[in-house]
């Protein structure tokens, strides 16, 4: 447990104007981004057979909340970590074409998080996918993509302004692309996420692309799960965040694998057993749909746009009490 407490924080809302000012950014980011992005709403599950492999294992380390079920008893059940591999199923099962897409709202248990301001066992996001052509799976695409979350962002922050002036924290006019080498040249003598904080405290807003693969001084910049993202065409929108001093992953994203980036990602994870699995069967024998897609953290753009310090203040989730009592202290009002 890591706590940051904010000098002379302020919440400015109450905790009612405050659940007020967070009904009102997901309804209202959620219907913007889907037309912008020209996506669809689904449901989606809370859980999936672990034989599917349809499940999101993240970095490999972090294991899922499992159960098993009366009519299912030889069947483990998993609550998903991510929807990454079921919205491009989902895509193909549903007969969406070229162009189109979906998003979702996910609800998630990651029971090994390290619990700090930012990160809590509970995860809401909202989840989305999109059918591109194989020529698409490009920089290009990528980058034109995130212009597009951006401007759906900023124009967020002006929605919010209107309705909560008095609580609306100011965001950058615009977002920079660096990839993970580029990061680790310019501050070499940094660790990872201390190199993030210093480019996104210099400019801002970036879009760290190209995480996954060993950089030259033979580390990750971080651990991606191997059969997702193409780690030549992944990255993550950060931006500073004044309150804390520190960098906020705002969203995860990629151009998704196929079969030829798979199985080298696989092979360099030690994973390749995986390839047995059915999800991954689909996507060697070429029947889902080139996609890219992502998640943007329901609870870290309240954060972003609020200005508060605790993820807490924006989520009902489980924290240790002494968290709780030092938040109290300074303002920081958990729910």
């Amino acid at each position: 447990m890591h706590l940051t407490i904010p000098q002379n924080y302020d919440p400015k809302l109450s905790v009612r104007d405050t659940q007020a000012a967070i009904r009102y950014i997901r309804e209202t980011f959620q219907d913007e981004f889907g037309q912008e992005l020209q996506l669809s709403r689904l449901s989606a599950p809370m859980f999936v057979e672990q034989s599917t492999g349809l499940n999101d294992n993240l970095n490999g380390i972090e294991q899922p909340v499992s159960f098993t079920m009366k009519d299912l008893p030889d069947q483990t059940i998993e609550i998903v970590h991510s929807l990454a591999k079921w919205k491009r199923v989902a895509l193909k099962r549903y007969g969406f074409q070229l162009h189109q897409g979906l998003y979702t709202n996910m609800n998630a248990i990651r029971k090994d998080e390290d619990l700090d301001n930012i990160h809590s066992i509970y995860v809401d996001q909202w989840d989305w996918e999109k059918i591109i052509s194989r020529d698409e799976r490009n920089l290009t695409t990528l980058k034109q993509t995130v212009q597009q979350i951006f401007k759906v962002i900023k124009h967020m922050e002006h929605e919010v302004w209107y309705k909560f002036p008095q609580a609306v924290h100011h965001l950058p006019d615009e977002i920079h692309f660096i990839t993970s080498q580029e990061l680790l040249d310019r501050y070499p003598d940094l660790a990872p996420k201390e190199r993030e904080n210093a480019i996104c405290q210099e400019l801002g807003c970036v879009f760290l692309m190209q995480i996954g693969d060993t950089l030259t001084n033979g580390q990750r910049h971080d651990d991606r799960a191997p059969d997702y993202d193409d780690w030549q065409l992944n990255g993550d929108i950060l931006f500073w965040y004044e309150p804390l001093q520190k960098a906020l992953e705002i969203s995860s994203m990629g151009i998704r694998v196929d079969a030829e980036a798979m199985q080298r990602q696989l092979k360099i994870a030690h994973q390749e057993q995986r390839l047995s699995l059915p999800y991954h069967q689909m996507i060697l024998n070429g029947e889902l749909p080139y996609t890219i897609g992502g998640g943007i953290g329901q609870s870290r753009l309240c954060m972003l746009l609020l200005g508060k310090a605790h993820v807490g203040e924006v989520q009902a989730s489980v924290w240790p009490q002494a968290m709780i009592d030092e938040c109290a202290k300074h303002r920081i009002q958990i729910l």
